[in-house]
C-alpha cells in the first residue's frame, strides 16, 4: 500500500469517476480465487441469473452474496488488501462489506452488459460507496472489457436500472422505481469520452456507484472473463427503503437473512460486517 500513489489515484476517482491499479492483487489470491469461481459456476447459487438463453453459444453468468456460502470468497473479500484501500480513497475510518457480485462470461457469449450505474440497484445512500472490478483472467475489449463514461457520476442524474439479460426476474421491481430511463448511449458514443482498459490478473478497476458503464459480450474462442464485484461501504452510507432494489428480489431475499433496516439506519451486522479496522 505505501508504494501506491494513493493523491493521484484519488484524483482521478474523484474528477473520472473510475481508475485502475495495476499489479495490486497478489497472485496466490488470483489462484485461489479462480478454483473458487470455477467451483461457484459448477454449484450455481439460489439467486444466480444464467444471463445466456440457452440457444445462444457461451455462458453470461450471475450471482450475489457469494461470500456467505463460499470460504474463499469471504477470505478474498475481508482479508486482501481491498478494506484498507477503501478506507484510504473514501477517507472512511470503518469499512463495511455491502456485497460481492460474480460477472462471468464465458468464449463465444453474445450478450452484453447494459449501460447503468449501479447505485440506483441498491438499497443505500450516501458518500461513502466504492466498488472494485477484479478479474480474473486476461481482459481485452474483445473479451467484455468494462467501458465507463468519464465524468458521469457527476451528471447529477439517477437513472433507472437496467435489467442485464431478457426474461430476468428483476425487470418488474425496477420498474417501480419510476426514474428517468438511461438515455440511447449506444446512438451516441461520439458524445461521450469512453475509458477502458486491458488487465491482466492483478490488476484492479476502481469506480463511483453513479459512473456510467457497460460491456460488449466475450468475442474470444478461447478467453475467459471471470469477473468479480466487490462493493464496500464507509462511515456515512445509511439504508434506503426505496421500493424496487435489487435486494427485495425474491430470490435474493431467500439467500439473506431477515432485512429490518429502517431508513437512514446504519448498514452493519452478519449480513454488513465491519472488516476494516478488522473486527468481523
Amino acid at each position: 500500500m505505501e508504494n501506491l500513489n494513493l493523491k493521484k489515484i484519488k484524483k482521478d476517482y474523484l474528477n473520472d469517476g473510475v481508475t485502475i491499479i495495476r499489479n495490486f492483487i497478489d497472485l496466490h489470491w488470483i489462484k485461489e480465487m479462480q478454483i473458487a469461481i470455477d467451483h461457484i459456476l459448477s454449484f450455481p447459487g439460489k439467486a444466480s441469473i444464467e444471463y445466456t438463453p440457452q440457444e445462444n453459444t457461451g455462458r453470461y453468468y450471475g450471482d450475489f452474496f457469494i461470500w456467505r456460502r463460499n470460504k474463499s470468497f469471504k477470505k478474498f473479500a475481508f482479508d486482501s488488501n481491498l478494506p484498507e484501500l477503501a478506507s484510504k480513497i473514501l477517507d472512511s475510518k470503518n469499512i463495511n462489506f455491502f456485497y460481492d457480485q460474480l460477472l462471468v462470461k464465458e468464449p463465444k457469449t453474445k450478450e452484453s452488459t447494459p449501460w447503468h450505474h449501479d447505485l440506483p440497484y441498491w438499497p443505500i445512500k450516501g458518500n461513502h460507496i466504492i466498488s472494485f472490478w477484479v478479474g480474473f483472467d486476461r481482459v481485452s475489449k474483445n473479451t467484455g472489457a468494462v467501458e465507463y463514461i468519464k465524468g458521469s457520476h457527476k451528471w447529477n442524474k439517477f437513472f433507472a436500472p437496467a435489467s442485464f439479460g431478457k426474461d430476468t426476474r428483476f425487470e418488474n421491481s425496477y420498474k417501480k422505481m419510476g426514474l428517468e430511463v438511461m438515455p440511447d448511449i449506444n446512438s451516441n458514443l461520439g458524445d461521450y469520452e469512453l475509458l477502458s482498459w486491458d488487465l491482466n490478473p492483478g490488476d484492479i478497476i476502481i469506480h463511483h456507484p453513479l459512473v456510467i458503464h457497460g460491456s460488449l459480450g466475450n468475442f474470444s474462442s478461447k478467453t475467459r472473463r471471470r469477473g468479480l464485484a466487490l462493493r464496500y461501504i464507509g462511515d456515512d452510507v445509511t439504508w434506503d427503503d426505496r421500493p424496487g432494489t435489487f435486494i427485495k428480489n425474491k430470490n435474493v431475499k431467500s439467500i439473506l437473512p431477515p432485512l429490518n433496516y429502517k431508513n437512514g439506519e446504519a448498514l452493519t451486522g452478519d449480513l454488513f460486517p465491519l472488516i476494516w479496522p478488522n473486527k468481523y
